[in-house]
């Protein structure tokens, strides 16, 4: 491994020494890697060794000296990693204190990558449908159409009048699919047939109304029949009072709304589908048009989810328990199948924000690229470096990879030229995620049993309201289970910041109480497992400061906690324990008994909705002690004896519960009634041997 350093022509303290030490490796410092001392990227480059630089303002630069250098190692070989200490921790009133931090970033950066995961493809032919006025529709049809197939919904407008795109007009129904594969269907009820219709005007000019305008299209509002425009189109035929609606449906690859209002009222619009009320005379607008013009040929990203329908605790037997990820889907790429008893994940329509994966309680839907397994080394190698550098006291600051880098990267550079910004604190690491909402309670867990003392997440207006409402829901389950445990302060919070100011107030704040010992556990593939991990660390790591107390109580979006059984109402039939995705409920083959595992609870639901009686709530806690990974009995209850063979069949509370309910009914007097206090096997025998009974040959 090279690593290779530049203080930036000097604007920022760096200590090779103490840098190489946490790293293992001798560093030389270098001033101006990417002018006077390039010689020695170029060296590196032609090594065979994997190769880092720190410096990302550059990595253009970088890049192409490696390839212009000879002897240079191919980049598809052996591609450069870049990593940002500058704006991270170079550049601030922190900077000479922020050496532990770069050499966590340093130590980051030299983990291989994700490994890869299968990918969802997209195929485009470049049919773009634009809906919009006809004068912006065309705008930007002229922008596009030499790259891509171009079609107009009209809105109203004025068009030109050259036919040089195919117009459709009409009443826009629904819009659905994603990039090349998307379905648009409409109602055309409108006398003038705009496939007929050759723009000669002529009706334009005879309406007395002035009820065609420039996008050849009756306002029926202000037609008052007189019909002149039909006599000046008999000729050509366009205009038809009488035609009948037509509903049409066709297929385009992209789908670009200029209309004020979306087609898709998700947060997260389907890939291909751009909206821009504003038109295109902004940045953003022009962005999209340059989009739109790629957008032909076949794309790939990965498939970022992986769903394991054993663990769903969705639904049992068509009834509905946990709806958590169904909920939160800002893309609304999840659906119930509730018939399956199970959810459906569309991977075309998945934007890889992982919001169902932190607020799914069992793990049946984990984030997969990267896995929780990658990230979690890469949290054991940024704190386990931070520490040996002689780091205290670490807040990890999770951010997106865009917005949020771009974020933090801004306040790097104001603070290195305004003294009235702190900066990123020495203390504080970065560390980019694909999206804000991908991870949740076990990793956060995770991190601060590895010793991280808080762990902050920053979302900067991109997110949808849902997402910020299921991390900031599970971070106030993760700070009552620490504070419980004895750790004091405030160890997980949600940073809500758009401009530099406010993220350079939010960074500052008190350390908090963080872990005697670092644990050394793995992240596991299976989301329970790394809660169950983190916990009994914790749990050992607190013995000695945590109150004395058998529970601590958690808000009600945790994943953690027991059920209370209404003794009085529960009649041990014994539907919950069917309905239990998670095996936390359980029976006892030798007598009527409902028994329970607490560690395997998840707080679905589904026994609470499947019990016929209403006899079970929920209650969120973490138990203390090794009764919680035990069987303990909710309810038991005296067998009931068949009046025939004495054989116990059913509980006294349940046989009496029937009864009760069916003494009244028609079909149960008498001996019908007394039959019902028999097991199954001795019901059949009375029907038979019974001389009272009626039987088919006597009808």
């Amino acid at each position: 491994m090279t690593t290779l350093i530049c203080n930036c022509n000097q604007t920022m303290p760096l200590n090779p020494k103490v840098l190489g030490e946490a790293l293992d490796e001798d560093l030389t410092l270098h001033t101006t890697l990417c002018r006077r001392d390039a010689p020695a990227f170029q060296r590196a480059a032609r090594s065979n060794e994997d190769l880092v630089v720190a410096c990302t303002q550059e990595s253009r630069l970088f890049t192409e000296l490696s390839e212009q250098t000879e002897g240079a190692v191919s980049l598809d070989v052996r591609p450069i990693k870049f990593v940002n200490i500058r704006e991270t921790g170079g550049w601030g009133r922190e900077a000479k204190d922020a050496t532990p931090k770069m050499a966590a970033l340093l130590a980051a950066a030299r983990l291989p990558d994700a490994e890869p995961v299968p990918t969802v493809t997209y195929k485009s032919a470049g049919r773009l449908l634009i809906i919009g006025a006809l004068q912006d529709a065309e705008r930007v049809a002229d922008l596009v159409s030499d790259t891509l197939e171009v079609s107009l919904m009209s809105t109203g407008g004025s068009g030109m009048q050259t036919r040089r795109y195919p117009v459709m007009a009409g009443d826009i129904g629904e819009v659905r699919g994603w990039l090349g594969a998307f379905t648009v269907d409409w109602t055309t009820n409108n006398p003038i047939d705009l496939d007929l219709c050759t723009r000669c005007n002529a009706c334009v000019a005879v309406c007395p109304e002035g009820a065609i305008g420039l996008d050849y299209q009756i306002d029926m509002d202000k037609c008052k029949s007189h019909r002149a425009c039909v006599k000046a189109c008999e000729a050509v035929g366009a205009i038809n009072f009488q035609r009948d609606a037509q509903e049409h449906s066709e297929k385009f690859d992209m789908v670009l709304d200029l209309r004020a209002v979306p087609a898709f009222t998700q947060h997260a619009h389907p890939q291909g589908y751009f909206h821009l009320a504003a038109g295109i005379d902004n940045a953003a607008g022009m962005a999209t048009v340059l989009k739109l013009r790629e957008l032909v040929g076949e794309f790939e990203k990965p498939k970022f989810f992986t769903y394991k329908q054993k663990l769903c605790a969705h639904g049992r037997n068509e009834t509905v328990g946990c709806n958590a990820c169904v909920e939160v889907c800002s893309a609304l790429a999840i659906s119930s199948e509730i018939k399956r008893n199970q959810i459906v994940v569309n991977p075309n329509l998945c934007v890889g924000c992982g919001a169902c994966t932190t607020v799914c309680p069992t793990g049946a839907l984990s984030y997969a690229y990267p896995r929780a397994s990658e990230q979690g080394v890469k949290l054991r190698t940024l704190l386990a470096t931070y520490a040996k550098a002689g780091g205290q006291n670490a807040a990890l600051l999770l951010h997106s990879q865009e917005a949020g880098a771009a974020l933090v990267n801004e306040l790097g550079r104001v603070a290195s030229m305004d003294k009235a910004y702190r900066g990123v604190p020495a203390r504080v690491i970065p560390m980019p995620l694909w999206h804000t909402a991908s991870i949740g309670l076990d990793v956060w867990l995770s991190a601060f049993a590895y010793g991280a003392s808080q762990v902050w997440v920053l979302m900067t207006g991109e997110e949808a309201p849902q997402y910020r409402e299921a991390v900031r829901e599970q971070m106030a389950v993760a700070q009552a289970l620490v504070l419980g445990l004895g750790y004091s302060g405030h160890h997980f919070r949600l940073i809500e910041a758009n401009d530099v100011q406010a993220l350079d107030a939010a960074l500052v704040e008190a350390p908090a109480q963080t872990v005697k010992r670092r644990a050394t556990f793995a992240i596991q593939a299976e989301k329970r497992a790394t809660v169950e991990l983190a916990i009994d660390h914790l749990l050992q790591d607190s013995a000695a400061q945590r109150p004395a107390m058998e529970a601590i109580a958690l808000p009600g979006a945790s994943l953690l906690g027991t059920i209370n059984v209404n003794k009085d109402t529960c009649t041990l039939c014994l539907s919950c324990v069917s309905a239990c995705p998670a095996s936390a409920l359980q029976d006892n083959t030798e007598r009527p008994q409902l028994r329970f595992i607490e560690k395997n609870c998840v707080q679905c639901g589904l026994c609470a909705s499947t019990c016929p009686e209403d006899a079970i709530t929920l209650q969120p806690r973490l138990l203390i002690g090794e009764q919680r990974k035990q069987l303990s009995v909710l309810n038991e209850a005296q067998p009931y004896h068949c009046i025939r063979c004495a054989k116990p069949f059913g509980t006294l509370k349940g046989i009496e519960v029937m009864l009760g309910k069916l003494s009244g009914h028609a079909m149960f007097q008498g001996e019908a009634l007394e039959r019902l206090k028999m097991c199954g096997d001795c019901r059949v025998v009375d029907l038979y041997s019974n001389p009272g009974e009626t039987r088919i040959t006597d009808l």
